[in-house]
C-alpha cells in the first residue's frame, strides 16, 4: 500500500511544463519543447530567419499528423521569401485563415499534439499556432452496418469535422448550433454537440452539457466510450441512447427535436434522448410507402417477442404445460426428443450458446470467411447434433427462429440487448413454467416504465400513454399525417409540417 501511495503522488511533469512561463529566448523555447516532446522521433524543429524581419525563429510540429504542404507553401515560404517593411511586432506574414497567439505552454502542448504547427520568434514571449492538422483518414463510404435501400449511401468517418459537415449537409438552416467541448485528460477528444435552437429543448441540452463535463477519465476512444458514461442507467440491458453511422438518420433525428453529440475519432454519433420505439426506426421508413413500412415495423415488433421468448415458451410447453399442445404435433415432438439424454432448457442453452458463439466468430473473421463460417458452421453443427442425439429437430427449428427473429432488429446495440435477456427468461420458464414467463414479462415492463434517457421517458409514447405520438410507433401514418414533433423530445417548437397535401389537379 505504501508503494501504491507513492506511486499516486508522483509529479505530474505535464503540469510542471504548463506552469513554466515562455521566455523570450529562443533557445530556452527550444529546449522546453524538447524536454515535454521527449523520445519523440516524428518531432520537427525547423530553424530559420524571417525574412522582413531578420529574427531567429523556429517552427515546431509532428510530421505524421501535420500537412507538410500547407506548411511549406503557406507558412515557410511567406516568411523566408516575402520581404515586407520591419514591423516584427504586428506582421507575421502566412496565408493561413487559422492563426492564434498564446503564452501558455498547455496550450502549445495540446495544439502541437492536434496536429498544428507552432512558431516561436526570438525576442517574442507568445507563440503562433498555425492550423495545418491533416490526420490519416478514410474517405467517406456506406455504412457497413446500417445500409439503406432508398435513402444516401453515405456514412460517418474517424474525423468530426467531416461528420459535422455531413450533417450541415443534409440542413440547410441558420438555426442548427454546434456547440464544442473537450473531453479526456491524456487522449482529448474533441465533442460537438449539435441541435436546432429554436426546436430542441434547451433543459436537456444543459443536462448533457453538465454530464460531459463530470466525464473524468484518461481518454475517449469512441462514441460508445461516452455514452456508457453519459447515459442515466448503466446497469440496464437496453440501450438508452442512439448510435448512428448515417448523416441522414442522424439529421432526421436532430429535426425531430433530439441532440446529436459527434465525437472525434469516431464514425458513430451518438442521439438523445432515446425512446423504445427509436431503436425500431430506420430512414428506409419515411422512404418507402407508408403501409409498406407500417407492415415491416410490425414485423420487427414480432420478432422483438419472438426473439426473447420463444425458447422460454419452448422450455415451458415440453417441461410444464405439454397439455396444450395438440396430439399430434405432441407426438411428432416426442419422436424427435426420443434419442436426446437432456432435458429441454439443457437443450435449448447447448443450442443458443453455440449460435452465440457462431454468431460472433462471424463478425470477427473477415467478412468472406465470416459468411462462410456461418452458414456452414450452422448447417454442419445443427445436423450432427441433431443425428448425434444430443438435440431434437424442433429445437433447431426454435433456435432458427429465433437467430432470424433477432436479425430483423436494426439497431446492433438493442439486438445484442435482446440475445442477452434471451438467456434469463429461458432459466425463469426452467424453474416455473408460464408463470415464470410472467414474472420475466412484469419485471421488463416495470423496467421500461423506470428506464429513462437524459431525463426523459425511455417507454413514451406507451409509457407514458401519448396517443397522439401514436401516429409513428408501431405503424407509420402517411407524412402528410403527422403534424408535430414527438412529445417524448420535449421540443420547444412542436409543428413540423402541415396537414394540407396537394390532389391531382389542384391549382
Amino acid at each position: 500500500m505504501k508503494f501504491f501511495r507513492k506511486y499516486n503522488n508522483q509529479p505530474n511533469f505535464t503540469q510542471q511544463h504548463n506552469r513554466n512561463p515562455i521566455s523570450s529566448d529562443l533557445t530556452e523555447n527550444i529546449e522546453e519543447i524538447q524536454s515535454i516532446f521527449s523520445e519523440t522521433p516524428d518531432l520537427v524543429v525547423r530553424d530559420f530567419v524571417i525574412t522582413h524581419s531578420n529574427r531567429q525563429a523556429a517552427l515546431v510540429y509532428l510530421s505524421g499528423i501535420t500537412d507538410s504542404q500547407t506548411i511549406n507553401n503557406h507558412v515557410l515560404k511567406p516568411l523566408l521569401f516575402e520581404n515586407g517593411k520591419d514591423n516584427s511586432e504586428t506582421d507575421l506574414r502566412v496565408s493561413l485563415g487559422h492563426i492564434k497567439e498564446t503564452n501558455k505552454w498547455q496550450q502549445i502542448e495540446s495544439a502541437i499534439l492536434n496536429g498544428e504547427c507552432v512558431l516561436f520568434v526570438e525576442k517574442r514571449t507568445e507563440a503562433f499556432i498555425y492550423f495545418t492538422s491533416s490526420f490519416p483518414k478514410r474517405s467517406i463510404e456506406d455504412s457497413p452496418i446500417e445500409s439503406s435501400i432508398h435513402g444516401s449511401h453515405v456514412g460517418f468517418t474517424e474525423t468530426g469535422g467531416d461528420n459535422v459537415a455531413l450533417i450541415r449537409k443534409q440542413i440547410y438552416n441558420r438555426e442548427l448550433k454546434i456547440k464544442e467541448m473537450t473531453v479526456g485528460e491524456r487522449g482529448k477528444s474533441k465533442l460537438a454537440i449539435l441541435y436546432l435552437a429554436d426546436v430542441a429543448n434547451h433543459e436537456v441540452l444543459k443536462e448533457i452539457e453538465e454530464r460531459i463535463q463530470k466525464v473524468n477519465v484518461d481518454s475517449v476512444i469512441n462514441a460508445g466510450v461516452l455514452a456508457e458514461y453519459i447515459e442515466d442507467n448503466p446497469y440496464s440491458p437496453f440501450p438508452q441512447l442512439l448510435l448512428t453511422e448515417r448523416p441522414d438518420f442522424a439529421a432526421s433525428e436532430i429535426l425531430q427535436g433530439r441532440i446529436a453529440i459527434v465525437v472525434d475519432r469516431s464514425p458513430n454519433v451518438i442521439i438523445g434522448p432515446a425512446t423504445f420505439d427509436s431503436f425500431f426506426k430506420t430512414i428506409d421508413d419515411y422512404s418507402s410507402r407508408w403501409m409498406v413500412a407500417s407492415f415491416i415495423r410490425l414485423m420487427r415488433y414480432f420478432g422483438f417477442l419472438i426473439a426473447i421468448f420463444l425458447p422460454s415458451i419452448y422450455i415451458a410447453i415440453i417441461f410444464f404445460h405439454f397439455e396444450v399442445i395438440p396430439l399430434k404435433l405432441l407426438l411428432s415432438i416426442g419422436e424427435s426428443r426420443e434419442r436426446v439424454p437432456f432435458p429441454p432448457y439443457i437443450e435449448a442453452f447447448i443450442m443458443e450458446i453455440t449460435l452465440e458463439m457462431l454468431r460472433e466468430a462471424g463478425v470477427r473473421l473477415p467478412a468472406k470467411i465470416g459468411q462462410t463460417v456461418g452458414i456452414v458452421g450452422g448447417i454442419v453443427i445443427g445436423q450432427a447434433a441433431v443425428e448425434a442425439g444430443i438435440v431434437s429437430n424442433v429445437m433447431v427449428i426454435v433456435v432458427a427462429l429465433t437467430a432470424i427473429a433477432s436479425f430483423i432488429i436494426p439497431n446492433y446495440e438493442m439486438g445484442s440487448a435482446i440475445r442477452m435477456v434471451r438467456f434469463p427468461m429461458m432459466i425463469l420458464a426452467s424453474l416455473f413454467g408460464f408463470v415464470g414467463l410472467a414474472i420475466g414479462l412484469m419485471i421488463l415492463l416495470a423496467h421500461f416504465i423506470a428506464l429513462e434517457s437524459l431525463g426523459m421517458p425511455y417507454g413514451s409514447p406507451i409509457a407514458p400513454l401519448r396517443f397522439p405520438d401514436w401516429n409513428d410507433v408501431f405503424i407509420r401514418l402517411p407524412q402528410w399525417s403527422i403534424k408535430k414533433r414527438p412529445l417524448s423530445t420535449s421540443a420547444v417548437q412542436m409543428k413540423k409540417a402541415d396537414s394540407h397535401r396537394p390532389k391531382g389537379g389542384e391549382q
